[in-house]
């Protein structure tokens, strides 16, 4: 059986989409483009209204040029409107985030697909080593599910408690992912702050990361989307002491001014984002510190985002993720009067996203001349540094493998030749 995956959204996503991935090529499915697919799994998201759009245009495109394509939805949009999901044409199955898990094996009868017995709990390499699928490095969820109460937010309510996986099993995940050829591994999670928390016996995040920091293995882990009150001094010292993390930090701001922020209910002030970005920067010169802004949120006066462009342009980030707000039917920022007009957001917008493009450039200057441990990525003509620099070598190697190197442009580096 052939089939493909289309994933949207979130790093947490990516890494369901290759457990599922995984778990239909272990049942004999064969990876295939959407036109020849027999089975299309579309992982949704549902953070923004046009997250949901995206997701329905894409489902009827499969439908237009793959007439017997049989869809199966799951993620955030299906778990958010599952009748809405299921209307659509050529959708066999709606399959909600709290069963995505076993997604494969629940639909597997009704896809033609034999059944098969499964080691471990999610992609542990055996069938999705590196270059499969056209990727370098493994994402592995350890934890789903948030109970913060972000105004704006509707993931809670489509991704359920905080739930973690114990550490004994994503310790096992980590070792079969080194024994498939893995070396880098992202960790990410709906609200990774939150990991063990809701363990029998409870964990924190700090404690997985010690755990890690022990593993005797050429393996560099990154820590994707990290909420800033969850970065601890004892986290910024662990990656600061530790070569076995990146020096790359995602800390959602959100917004730049403290009315906003109150408004969206974020649990930190404007103050306190500013110091923690400032300690990594201190501690780590280097690193990559990234961002998600959003623009627009109800109520957002000309004050309030002049104090977040200010914010912006002072403070040391490598690169910005920017959202125009947009309504979550069910969450309390919806019911927030007065909404900014959408011209007003689009214009807010663009000034971030200036803002964003000189920060990502003031960045990449910073690194020139330096040198820097980066794994080979896409047809090894190209590299990603610990540091989130993606960059073009000077000379094609193998993909998959570390090197040494030299910014020595922008968006290009050579590799330093090994010492005789």
């Amino acid at each position: 059986m052939k089939y493909a995956v289309v994933t949207f959204g979130c790093r947490v996503n990516q890494a369901d989409s290759l457990q599922i991935e995984d778990a239909l090529r272990v049942r004999g499915g064969v990876s295939s483009p959407l036109e020849e697919a027999d089975v299309v799994v579309v992982n949704t998201c549902s953070v923004t209204a046009s997250a949901d759009q995206a997701a329905r245009q894409t489902i009827r495109r499969v439908a237009r040029i793959n007439h017997g394509a049989r869809v199966v939805v799951t993620g955030c949009y299906a778990t958010r409107r599952p009748e809405e999901a299921g209307s659509l044409p050529n959708v066999i199955r709606v399959v909600s985030n709290a069963l995505k898990d076993s997604l494969v094996d629940d639909v597997a009868d009704g896809l033609g697909m034999t059944t098969a017995a499964r080691d471990g709990e999610g992609p542990c390499g055996s069938t999705l080593a590196p270059g499969v699928a056209g990727r370098t490095a493994l994402t592995l969820r350890v934890q789903t599910g948030c109970e913060e109460a972000c105004s704006y937010c509707i993931i809670p309510s489509t991704r359920g408690r905080s739930r973690s996986r114990p550490l004994p099993s994503v310790l096992r995940q980590v070792q079969d992912a080194i024994a498939a050829g893995y070396k880098e591994i992202a960790l990410t999670g709906v609200h990774l702050g939150s990991y063990g928390r809701d363990l029998d016996v409870p964990r924190s995040l700090l404690d997985l990361l010690i755990a890690l920091s022990r593993v005797d293995a050429p393996v560099l882990f990154r820590v994707s989307s990290l909420e800033p009150m969850d970065c601890s001094d004892a986290i910024v010292d662990l990656m600061a002491s530790s070569l076995r993390f990146a020096p790359h930090f995602h800390l959602p701001l959100q917004h730049g001014s403290d009315v906003i922020l109150r408004a969206m209910q974020r649990p930190y002030t404007t103050e306190y984002y500013r110091r923690l970005v400032d300690r990594i920067a201190a501690r780590l010169p280097h690193a990559s510190i990234g961002s998600d802004i959003i623009v627009g949120f109800p109520g957002e006066s000309d004050g309030d985002f002049a104090q977040m462009q200010r914010m912006l342009e002072t403070l040391p980030l490598a690169y910005l993720h920017v959202f125009p707000y947009s309504d979550r039917p069910g969450t309390e920022a919806s019911r927030v009067y007065p909404k900014v007009d959408g011209r007003v957001i689009r214009t807010r917008s663009a000034v971030i996203r200036e803002i964003a493009a000189a920060m990502s450039q003031r960045f990449r200057q910073s690194q020139i001349g330096t040198t820097q441990r980066a794994l080979t990525v896409d047809d090894g003509q190209s590299v990603v540094t610990g540091n989130y620099l993606k960059l073009r070598l000077d000379a094609p190697r193998s993909r998959n493998e570390w090197v040494d190197l030299r910014v020595t442009g922008e968006r290009d580096a050579a590799v330093i030749p090994a010492a005789a």
